[in-house]
């Protein structure tokens, strides 16, 4: 079954190139294309993508008029564009798309998630209240119906609990420090996760991140840090989402980024000067900093 996830983000990609050169004449089924042809080669799912994409484009101007009644604090062109095009998905998906294929909940839901991973401190906050007022403005279509609804449990303690772990990636060459990572379909260079099983220790599940993405072996230093949230499911309802980092030591060489990548176009390693200048998510800052601490004591 097709990645609607990864379609959703292949779709926002394209529409902030297109809203990027908006001023310009620009060819829309081009753009989605090649952004496909690059980030989502093999991904059954074109049907999905172009439908979604042009059907945003053809109702630009009355979802940008439903966005300015929803958030009248912020004008259309003082929302940055990654959020208002998440905005421009989530509403399109809300009021226009097939609601036996997209229930008006997951079309909220994967509108937050597309906020969490692509933009910024506040941006899931942002899009859950537009989109949420908008959904009661509209009487909450699905809410009531017989045999679809979900009782998901509403005790944090008991929610179902997703763990996954990855590494912070380092290697030594010639007396220089490198730093391998891997880059996504939003133009950032990231780390690697991957979830934990069942039968494996966090330590074990983070090798096997790394080297599934990156197709090295890495060696556990230190634990780096944890972090736990709650990330919302349109199956399973509410989930703790237990994320763990180490530091991983591999050896200088080949990196090779895995066929079903999940939305990963490139890996590569960088020299521990050029990191800094590098386009990074900024939840990365802190694991990168503590690495780089770590690193210096262990030369001194």
């Amino acid at each position: 079954m097709a990645n609607r996830h990864l379609s959703r983000s292949i779709v926002l990609q394209s529409l902030f190139e297109w809203d990027f050169n908006a001023s310009k004449d620009v060819d829309t089924s081009e753009i989605l294309d090649r952004v496909i042809e690059e980030f989502g080669p093999g991904l059954d799912d074109s049907q999905f993508m172009g439908e979604l994409f042009l059907g945003i484009i053809k109702k630009k101007a009355i979802i940008d008029e439903i966005i300015e009644k929803a958030a009248p604090d912020w004008p259309i062109d003082k929302i940055s564009v990654v959020d208002r095009n998440i905005l421009r998905i989530g509403l399109y998906e809300l009021l226009f798309g097939d609601r036996s294929e997209v229930p008006p909940k997951v079309a909220i839901n994967e509108a937050i998630e597309l906020a969490k991973s692509f933009g910024g401190e506040n941006s899931s906050r942002f899009v859950n209240g537009v989109l949420g007022g908008v959904y009661k403005e509209i009487g909450e279509p699905g809410k009531d119906e017989k045999g679809k609804k979900k009782h998901f449990e509403t005790d944090p303690a008991k929610f179902p609990i997703e763990k996954k772990a990855g590494a912070v990636v380092y290697a030594k060459s010639d007396e220089k420090i490198y730093f391998a990572f891997v880059h996504d379909v939003f133009g950032y260079w990231t780390l690697s996760k991957c979830g934990v099983k069942d039968d494996e220790t966090e330590e074990d599940g983070a090798i096997r991140a790394i080297k599934k993405e990156m197709g090295v072996d890495i060696k556990i230093k230190e634990l780096l840090g944890r972090n736990e949230y709650i990330a919302s499911h349109p199956e399973k309802g509410k989930i703790r989402k237990q994320v763990v980092f180490f530091l991983g030591e591999a050896d200088y060489g080949d990196l090779t980024l895995e066929k079903d990548n999940g939305g990963l176009d490139d890996v590569q390693w960088f020299p521990i000067e050029e990191v800094p200048g590098l386009k990074m998510y900024e939840n990365m800052i802190p694991l990168l900093t503590k690495s780089i601490e770590s690193l210096t004591k262990i030369n001194q």
